[in-house]
């Protein structure tokens, strides 16, 4: 007699399937972790980060639909940001004074993601306290998310180790540009 499985409702991306005792089971598949194992996310250093909304939405500006608006309001007053963008500007703003050894460089909120160069400072080697790049974005989404009343993230974040000058000229040059960039943008969607 073959054995009945009961089936699953769960997103086709995030299923493979498995071969067990000669049937096929649906299987959540595994996040790959994108860390640098062995590295230290805690050490002094400069950090490249890019957060995404959930399904990449695009909730964080109000004109979202015109991507002009998006590189004309760059470094102007940020008028253009929806009640959720404002928010993570509040949140951005206030991780300087959050963490003594952290300081945000650069970033820019997009339609759908937000991008920031965080440095990490530690004189004197790492302290017990020094908080992770990942625990740093961590507690950024949850405030952001406790003070919209649910999660608008995707999970995880994206990350890259600024590794000298010439790498952190062309990430601040990638900032400073995306917006006016945006329809070029690999996060841009209609």
């Amino acid at each position: 007699m073959k054995e009945q499985y009961p089936s699953i409702e769960i997103s086709r991306s995030k299923l493979s399937k498995i071969l067990i005792g000669g049937a096929y089971m649906n299987k959540l598949v595994e996040r790959k972790n994108i860390r640098l194992k062995e590295y230290d996310y805690s050490q002094a250093g400069y950090y490249f980060i890019t957060i995404c909304s959930l399904d990449k939405k695009k909730i964080f500006w109000n004109k979202e639909d015109d991507p002009k608006d998006v590189g004309e309001t760059f470094g102007l007053p940020l008028k253009n940001l929806s009640n959720t963008g404002k928010i993570i500007d509040e949140e951005i703003n206030k991780i300087n004074s959050i963490y003594e050894n952290v300081e945000i460089d650069k970033y820019v909120i997009m339609p759908n993601h937000i991008h920031m160069i965080i440095i990490l400072h530690n004189e004197g080697g790492r302290s017990k306290t020094s908080p992770t790049i990942s625990r740093i974005i961590q507690q950024f989404k949850a405030s952001i998310s406790k003070k919209i009343g649910y999660s608008i993230w995707q999970k995880s974040f994206y990350d890259h180790i600024i590794r000298d000058e010439r790498d952190y000229e062309n990430i601040c040059n990638y900032i400073e540009t995306n917006p006016i960039k945006w329809k070029e943008d690999k996060y841009y969607n209609f």
